[in-house]
């Protein structure tokens, strides 16, 4: 007010910070708000004062998650003559009933990464891509393992399921190209690996995970099973990964490849590729990783069978066909995710078996 003693209007409401309409309506009326009579009311009637109280909550408290638009349809379902305006004044309305008296979320809390502290693992089936080695359909997943704060990647073609072999394979081909290994690894809840196991060869296969880890000096840990956000660092890279090969198949022009070699050159080209445009992170990241052992640890598993007379033996429900001279011995079976080796005792009688 003291600025529009020297000054028109819309210079003093703009020396204020005020804009032009309220530089006018103050000088109309400079009373003050808590100075002025009860707020204006409706100018309009509620178009949904009869039906929000009645219908629209008690279908809130019923189905809590329930969206908008279904109640919003079914409104529409059981008055026709709604008009298809008011969505927008159902939608706010509902907003502001679910604070008030809506159920509690759920709270997640951002983190805060640091450099070589987090790797992830986790399996993305590529069997809707259409790819076909010579001819045939290849039933396929990637094993997929990231660091968290460069974004680091490496996947590795899995012919079998999702199993403790495939992430032993994977994790430690992975760990070799970074060159080093995060303080801590985490996986989902292995539930795959773990189905239609006895309780034994679970305590096992948890016991072999954890001793994966511990070669390498990572802490092991595990997503609680369901809750899919605990993996979001990998889940939403699955996406990106698997646009990025259905783009190169495309440009390729063709799904089919020689062999499974060439496929799997073809997705190290595709992941180097996205690894490159994160050089200068992934370098700064590789100084805080630990050092990397002398060696790999197992990434098989050791099984012992014996050679029917049919010159055959079953293992995991597969049915093997070996040579004859192996009739009546007992074979030690290394189980890899895409082979098997035979040993008799400790010489190796065959291998690359698919």
């Amino acid at each position: 007010m003291k600025l529009r003693q020297t000054n028109s209007v819309p210079t003093a409401a703009a020396k204020a910070g005020f804009s032009t309409a309220t530089g006018y309506r103050i000088a109309r009326d400079p009373a003050l708000p808590s100075q002025r009579g009860a707020a204006r009311e409706r100018r309009r009637p509620d178009p949904l004062a009869d039906i929000f109280d009645s219908e629209i909550v008690p279908l809130l408290k019923a189905a809590p998650g329930l969206r908008v638009v279904a109640v919003f349809e079914e409104m529409r379902r059981r008055y026709p003559d709604l008009d298809l305006g008011v969505r927008r004044t159902m939608e706010r309305r509902i907003r502001s009933w679910r604070a008030v008296h809506g159920p509690e979320q759920e709270v997640i809390f951002r983190q805060s990464h640091e450099p070589g502290r987090l790797g992830l693992s986790d399996f993305t089936d590529m069997g809707d891509l259409g790819i076909r080695i010579a001819g045939q359909p290849l039933e396929h997943r990637l094993y997929h393992f990231r660091l968290i704060w460069s974004g680091f990647e490496h996947a590795h073609v899995i012919l079998g399921g999702e199993s403790y072999v495939a992430l032993a394979e994977g994790l430690q081909n992975a760990l070799w190209a970074l060159g080093g290994a995060p303080a801590e690894h985490r996986s989902d809840s292995l539930s795959a690996a773990f189905r239609n196991l006895d309780a034994q060869a679970r305590v096992d296969l948890t016991t072999r995970y954890d001793a994966l880890c511990q070669h390498y000096g990572m802490t092991p840990t595990r997503n609680n099973r369901g809750v899919a956000h605990e993996n979001g660092g990998i889940e939403s890279a699955h996406g990106h990964l698997k646009a990025a090969v259905a783009d190169a198949l495309l440009l390729r022009g063709a799904y089919d490849f020689d062999d499974l070699l060439a496929y799997r050159r073809f997705i190290d080209e595709i992941v180097s590729a996205k690894n490159r445009r994160n050089a200068a992170r992934i370098e700064a990241e590789r100084a805080a990783l630990q050092l990397l052992p002398d060696r790999r640890t197992s990434d098989y598993e050791e099984i012992v069978v014996t050679v029917t007379s049919t010159s055959s033996f079953t293992l995991k429900k597969v049915f093997y066909s070996v040579p004859s001279r192996l009739i009546g011995h007992r074979l030690r079976v290394r189980l890899y995710d895409d082979r098997l080796d035979l040993f008799i005792g400790g010489t190796k009688g065959l291998s690359g078996i698919n």
